[in-house]
Parts: C-alpha cells; sequence; structure tokens
C-alpha cells in the first residue's frame, strides 16, 4: 500500500471514530478531513489542506488541486492532479516553481484569462479551460462555477479589481464547495445558497479582517468553514480562534474547522 493509500485509509478511520467526521491536520498533507457526500453510493470527498490558500480535493479517484503553492515537494504524497483550478495570478496563486515541479500531463487548466496570460508557455497542462465570472463548466463530471473575488471599496489601484480573479463553487458528488480566493466582505460572496464548505480568505491588507469574513459567513451560513489564506502582508497570522469565535456567537449552523496552513517545514 502506497503512502496517499495510507493517507486515505488514515483519514476514513478517523471519521469512523467521530461523530463530526472530521480530522485537524498539523503538517503538510498529513490527514484529510472526510465529508460525506449526499448520496450513499458517491465516495466520500477528502479535502487535505497543504498551505496558505492551497489545498487538494479529492473524491472517487479524482484529484482537483486549488492554487498549488509552496514548491513541488509539498504534493509528492498525491497523484497527479485530473483538475487544477487558479484564481489569479498573483505569485501565492499562481506559483510556477510549483507547477513546473508537478506531472500535469493529463491536467485540465480552469483559470481566468488574467493567469493564461502571464503563465509561462513551458508549462503544458493537457487542456486550458478559461472561464470569467459568471460562467459554468463541467470536467470530471463535476460542474465548477466561476464567482466574483474582489477588493472594496472598488478603485483603479485595487489589488484585485472586479472581473479579473475568479473565486468558484465546485459541485463535487453533491457536495458544493465554495474557495473565495482572494476577496473582500463582497455581496456576492454573502448571496451564496447551499454551501456544503467554505474556504474563506482573511489576510490584510490584501482581503479582508476577521470581522468581515466572520460577517459574512453568517449571512450566507455554510455548513463548514476552513478561515484559510490568513497570513497577513507584515508576515503575522490572523487570529482564526477569534474568527471562530465570533462566527459561533452569532450562528450555530456553521462548523468552523481550524487548521495548520502554516506548519513549520523540516
Amino acid at each position: 500500500m502506497n503512502r496517499k493509500d495510507l493517507l486515505i485509509l488514515a483519514a476514513l478511520l478517523l471519521s469512523a471514530c467521530s461523530q463530526s467526521t472530521s480530522s485537524s491536520t498539523e503538517t503538510v498533507g498529513a490527514s484529510a478531513d472526510t465529508t460525506k457526500t449526499q448520496a450513499p453510493e458517491v465516495a466520500d470527498l477528502n479535502i487535505y489542506p497543504v498551505m496558505h490558500g492551497s489545498l487538494v480535493l479529492e473524491q472517487n479517484g479524482t484529484h482537483i488541486f486549488v492554487d498549488p503553492y509552496g514548491g513541488p515537494e509539498l504534493y509528492t504524497s498525491f497523484e497527479q492532479p485530473d483538475i487544477v483550478v487558479i484564481t489569479h495570478p498573483h505569485g501565492d496563486h499562481l506559483d510556477e516553481k510549483t507547477l513546473k515541479g508537478l506531472d500535469l500531463a493529463n491536467a485540465e487548466l480552469i483559470a481566468p484569462q488574467v493567469v493564461i496570460e502571464k503563465m509561462s508557455e513551458d508549462i503544458a497542462f493537457a487542456k486550458v479551460t478559461v472561464m470569467a465570472n459568471g460562467e459554468t463548466v463541467n470536467s470530471h463530471g463535476i460542474e465548477v462555477n466561476a464567482v466574483p473575488m474582489y477588493n472594496l471599496p472598488e478603485t483603479e489601484e485595487s489589488r484585485h479589481p472586479k472581473g479579473w480573479g475568479n473565486g468558484y463553487v465546485l459541485n463535487i458528488g453533491g457536495r458544493r464547495i465554495y474557495i473565495s480566493g482572494d476577496t473582500e466582505d463582497i455581496q456576492e460572496m454573502r448571496n451564496l445558497k447551499d454551501i456544503d464548505v467554505a474556504f474563506v480568505c482573511m489576510n490584510l491588507p490584501y482581503t479582508m479582517g476577521i470581522d468581515q469574513a466572520a460577517s459574512a459567513v453568517v449571512e450566507f451560513k455554510p455548513r463548514v468553514v476552513y478561515p484559510y489564506h490568513y497570513r497577513n502582508g507584515n508576515g503575522t497570522l490572523s487570529d482564526v480562534e477569534q474568527f471562530k469565535a465570533m462566527v459561533n456567537e452569532k450562528t450555530d449552523v456553521t462548523e468552523v474547522r481550524l487548521v495548520n496552513w502554516y506548519p513549520k517545514k523540516g
């Protein structure tokens, strides 16, 4: 049994022993959170937090890499990606060093036009799909919906202007997974419906603070939320424990799962 199989087996055993079906990870790629799918005949969704704003989703042998970043060595325990989703071209989301170290021979890239324009030509995907806000595609049986991500107020100096990058809602085995990308507390996020798992950014001055993020989460009420992408511009980490307390004070609908997205290497 290879390491990947052992990881999945460990995640399933942890899930069976826990009513919440979740487990925390303290090292990169060490374990998965397992989310039950709605149909019993559909395989569970395994969620692997990796680093900062990067994660791997696996369901029934299909692997989705989201904004792979931090070096290809962080992904050696995973099988090659079937889909790579990139939100926008900033270096902690479009990380060419990491991409060049991955096996992309069978991978489809899903990204906004600005990512395609910036990405080096020597990074070869099997297929490239360009998406704009509001568009929907289907890949490997997974519905991918591109949603807005942007800063407020909207100005010409905005680091993340509206329509430039994509957040995503992925429908995987009947579960709706929201990837915020780099966004602020925008109305389009607050308007989201029926989100099972949300990954919500919170780092200043680039996206939003924990108070904004908590307020938005309380409004759109995902079943589970992971605070991620929470390293601030000065190198400090946002107080995700306080974010959890803010959400728990206002609603009991959403489970806040805290994971260490910045484990020490070595």
